[in-house]
């Protein structure tokens, strides 16, 4: 009954986008990139705070007006930047932090735009990646690690920043091409032609690039630093195949393919092995 009640949603306002789009094509737009952009979970309040990131130092940093917040549990001079996915927060790296401490690094943790703690309503790729970048300069990372669209907002930083101080990084579930993701959502609503045509040009005004030039494996083409791209057989939030077109163009990762773990990729066997490539390589 769940599953029916969501169908007939979606579709109920995929039709009412559609019809907009003849009669209002402005607000059909906007409306589309709303419910696209804007997250409906992953938030915090400072009152129910995760255990887990209670134990940690807390900053707020800024960028262009926005605030996004940060949590650092306390080791050495190795810095490790956690980058969390869609409707999460920093609290989602609880598994494998007792892995990473016991390197003894610094390990620190943010919130994505519209996410936890941090301000804002709208979710987007470039917006995340200069977030990352004001943490990257605050905190200066050896490694960033970054999980579903965090890998991807992580692969995009480096492309866009070249941060030469970064030595490597971890994609764990990431997707590759925004068009993959406005295709999916395009086929969730039923979304028409002329639908999909204003996207792309909206995105295109919003942010100066095409959809097709959106492309994780565009951008690993131009990342020197070693990497891990891990993805799950049985992932049903991201397809296999994303990962593998990131690995395809970042010629110096490694692939490593699981099964059995879904999206979350929590799993011990995965974590030693990212251990080994950040402290034994």
């Amino acid at each position: 009954m769940r599953k029916l009640k969501y169908f007939l949603l979606t579709k109920s306002i995929g039709l009412y986008i559609n019809f907009l789009s003849y009669t209002h094509p402005k607000k059909a737009t906007l409306l589309a990139y709303k419910l696209f952009s804007n997250p409906r979970e992953g938030r915090l309040s400072k009152e129910n705070l995760p255990e887990i990131l209670k134990e940690t130092e807390h900053k707020t940093l800024a960028f262009e007006g926005q605030q996004f917040h940060s949590y650092t549990w306390k080791g050495n001079d190795h810095i490790i930047l956690l980058i969390h996915g869609w409707e999460s927060n920093a609290s989602r790296w609880e598994k494998m932090l007792p892995y990473l401490q016991k390197s003894g690094s610094t390990i620190v943790a943010i919130d994505g735009p519209a996410h936890g703690l941090s301000s804002g309503l709208e979710f987007n790729v470039p917006t995340y990646a200069a977030f990352i970048d004001v943490a990257a300069k605050k905190f200066q990372p050896h490694t960033i690690i970054g999980h579903s669209i965090g890998g991807a907002a992580s692969v995009y930083y480096q492309y866009k920043y070249q941060n030469i101080k970064l030595q490597k990084m971890v994609l764990l579930g990431t997707p590759s091409d925004l068009r993959t993701l406005i295709a999916n959502y395009v086929a969730l609503l039923s979304l028409n032609s002329k639908m999909e045509t204003l996207l792309d040009d909206y995105f295109l005004q919003k942010f100066q690039f095409q959809l097709d030039a959106f492309s994780g494996k565009i951008f690993g083409e131009k990342l020197n630093l070693k990497g891990i791209i891990a993805h799950d057989l049985d992932d049903t939030i991201v397809a296999f195949g994303e990962s593998q077109k990131i690995a395809s163009g970042w010629k110096n990762a490694t692939f490593i393919e699981t099964k059995g773990l879904g999206h979350s990729m929590h799993d011990d066997v995965l974590y030693n092995q990212v251990i080994k490539f950040l402290f034994e390589d």
